[in-house]
C-alpha cells in the first residue's frame, strides 16, 4: 500500500557505497506509483542525473545552484567559495524549484552542482541554500523529495539533513563503511532526525548474515545484491534499471519496509 503522505528522504553514506543507486531506484519506484518526485542532487560530485537517465547534454544545459553565483550571493549574502563569510541563514527559496529543475519521465531534478574551479573555496553558502530549501519545501500527500547527499560526514556538521523526514545510510561490506554509518547515525540524531535506517549494498549471499550482525545498531530496510552489471552501468551510459532489473524486487521491498516503519 502506498504511503498516504508526502516524504522528504535523504540518502547518505561513504563515497562509493551506492547511495546514488538507491536514490535513483527510489525515485523510479515513487514516480511509478504516481507520486510527484523531486530528486535533489546535493552532492557536488553529481551523478544522480545520469542514474535517472538524463543525457550529458541535458545536464550540461541545466542551471545548477553552484553555477548561479549571483543568485547565491543575493539570497545568502555571501560570495560562493568565500571561507568564513557571514551570510543570511534564511535565504528566500520559494521560487527555486520551478527555476532550477529539469524533468524526465515524471521526475524533476534539482542539482547543487560543482564549483567552477578546483580549490575555489568552501561550499558554506551553497549548503546553507540547500539546507534552507529542504526546510522550506512543503510536501503534499502526492509529493516525494529524495536527496542524494554529499558523501562523507562534513555535510552533516552543516545541518543539511535537518529538514528531512527519513535518513537512509547506505552501507557496503567493510569496517570503514560500518564505522561511517555509526558516525553518521550519531550526527543525524544530533540534528534531531528521528527516522534513521540503513540499506546494505553490494552484498554477496554468503556474507549477508555477517553484515547484518555488524549493523545491529540500525534498523535495516533491505539488501541490494552485488552485481557487476550495476557497477558497469555508468560505463554504458544507461540507467541502472534499464541495465538490470534485478534491483527492482529488492528496491520494492526496501520501499515497503520504509513505509511500514513510518
Amino acid at each position: 500500500m502506498a504511503l498516504e503522505k508526502g516524504l522528504k528522504i535523504a540518502i547518505s553514506g561513504k563515497g562509493g557505497v551506492g547511495k546514488t543507486t538507491l536514490a535513483a531506484l527510489l525515485c523510479y519506484l515513487y514516480s511509478r506509483e504516481g507520486k510527484k518526485v523531486l530528486a535533489v542532487d546535493a552532492d557536488p560530485d553529481a551523478n544522480l542525473g545520469m542514474a535517472l537517465g538524463f543525457s550529458v547534454e541535458e545536464l550540461q544545459l541545466a542551471t545548477t545552484i553552484a553555477d548561479d553565483r549571483k543568485l547565491i550571493k543575493e539570497r545568502t549574502g555571501a560570495e560562493p567559495g568565500t571561507p568564513g563569510a557571514l551570510f543570511n541563514l534564511n535565504p528566500r527559496v520559494d521560487d527555486i524549484p520551478k527555476k532550477y529543475v529539469i524533468e524526465k519521465d515524471g521526475i524533476k531534478l534539482l542539482q547543487l552542482g560543482q564549483s567552477s574551479s578546483g580549490g575555489s573555496g568552501c561550499y558554506c553558502p551553497e549548503n546553507t541554500f540547500i539546507k534552507t530549501l529542504l526546510n522550506h519545501l512543503v510536501v503534499g500527500e502526492n509529493d516525494t523529495v529524495i536527496v542524494d547527499m554529499e558523501a562523507g560526514l562534513e555535510h552533516m556538521s552543516r545541518g543539511t539533513a535537518r529538514g528531512v523526514d527519513v535518513f537512509i545510510i547506505v552501507v557496503e561490506p567493510g569496517q570503514r563503511s560500518f564505522q561511517t554509518a555509526k558516525a553518521t547515525m550519531k550526527l543525524a540524531r544530533d540534528l534531531g532526525v528521528k527516522n534513521i535506517f540503513a540499506v546494505i549494498n553490494k552484498v554477496r549471499p554468503e556474507i549477508e548474515n555477517i553484515v547484518l550482525e555488524a549493523l545491529d545498531f540500525l534498523p535495516i530496510l533491505g539488501v541490494l545484491p552485488f552485481d557487476e552489471e550495476v557497477i558497469n552501468a555508468d560505463l554504458t551510459g544507461k540507467t541502472i534499471l534499464n541495465t538490470n532489473n534485478k534491483l527492482l524486487h529488492p528496491g520494492i521491498k526496501i520501499k515497503k519496509n520504509l513505509e511500514q516503519y513510518l
